[in-house]
């Protein structure tokens, strides 16, 4: 988005909305279907990494503990007490919410940054792993089954093009808030803490307030990815939802696509995906997939530190370049 004015900003949304909508349409197999499904998912939920870890700075290594905290919220209102699945989503962005202030609050008070709060966030959720394993209202360690009813109104569909539609607008729901990042004053002051702390202090910013507020905001989004995730799988247990995978495959989305940019995830997702489905058909070996993505990550750390989307950005100022020089 740096290197297009605003006139072509709406075009590559536009764009890219028209093609996220045709896909299911045009391949409409139930394998190219729930590759769609996943690789929104994996963009939703690293876009809310990135929220807080590329655009402020405050990188994690548990923010799998956001989206635990949600998947729980949804999945215990709708079977223990009754409610309607669809009432998970808001729900669930409360209790994400609500524990990304409790984290940002006693991390942020107590002066915690950098490597320290990144740890601090794996201690989290690993806490609520346990917890999540040893009571009575989680289900334990048997986890909680949802019962199978299919039906729109219950968030659960014959086809899966019913989930894809739904983790579409959630999708364009998170760009919307990074395009938003990007061109407010709250983001500027993120970026400013993100570059250096004491400078953006010197400012007149209050770092810890915006730190507790970014956090709060990635927290609902991840919480929310936690719900879907409950619906589209009908199941869940501390493992699943509280495992250190999910951090890493919301940190690697982000890093691979880009950090701190508006389309980093979705790049980095749709690679994510790619790779899994991938390395799935040709072979079974239990987790090659990040083997393979993390493999991918080393090399793009090590030639492209700003992720795919720098490298997509050289070649539109090259292609820009070379026209100009044919015009003349």
């Amino acid at each position: 988005m740096n290197t297009l004015n605003r006139s072509q900003g709406w075009m590559l949304h536009g764009g890219l909305l028209a093609v996220a909508i045709a896909f299911p349409l045009v391949f409409s197999s139930p394998f190219w279907v729930n590759f769609g499904v996943l690789a929104l998912f994996y963009a939703f939920i690293g876009q809310s990494w990135n929220i807080a870890g590329g655009f402020a700075g405050q990188l994690s290594f548990g923010h799998v503990v956001f989206f635990g905290a949600g998947a729980y919220a949804s999945v215990i209102l709708q079977i223990r007490f009754g409610f309607n699945p669809w009432w998970g989503l808001p729900a669930s962005a409360v209790a994400g919410g609500v524990v990304g202030f409790v984290i940002a609050f006693l991390s942020f008070r107590a002066g915690l940054k950098g490597s320290y709060f990144a740890l601090i966030t794996l201690a989290f959720a690993e806490v609520l792993r346990i917890v999540a394993n040893s009571v009575e209202i989680t289900g334990g360690g048997l986890g909680m089954l949802i019962p199978a009813k299919p039906s729109a109104a219950n968030f659960q569909f014959s086809e899966r093009i019913g989930f894809y539609w739904v983790i579409l607008v959630l999708t364009v729901g998170s760009i919307a808030v990074a395009v938003w990042l990007k061109n407010s004053r709250f983001g500027a002051q993120l970026a400013a803490i993100r570059e250096n702390e004491d400078a953006a202090r010197a400012l007149g910013i209050n770092i810890f307030q915006e730190k507790v507020k970014v956090l709060i905001l990635s927290g609902a989004l991840c919480g929310m990815g936690g719900a879907f995730f409950a619906q589209y799988f009908l199941y869940i247990d501390p493992m699943i939802v509280f495992g250190v995978d999910k951090s890493v495959e919301m940190l690697l989305v982000s890093m691979v696509g880009g950090a701190g940019t508006v389309y980093g995830p979705l790049i980095g997702a749709v690679l994510l995906a790619a790779v899994g489905d991938g390395a799935r058909v040709l072979t079974n070996v239990q987790g090659l997939s990040l083997v393979i993505y993390g493999t991918l990550l080393v090399i793009i750390i090590a030639f492209l530190p700003n992720g795919l989307i720098d490298l997509f950005q050289r070649m539109f100022k090259r292609s820009k370049a070379v026209a100009r020089q044919g015009e003349k």
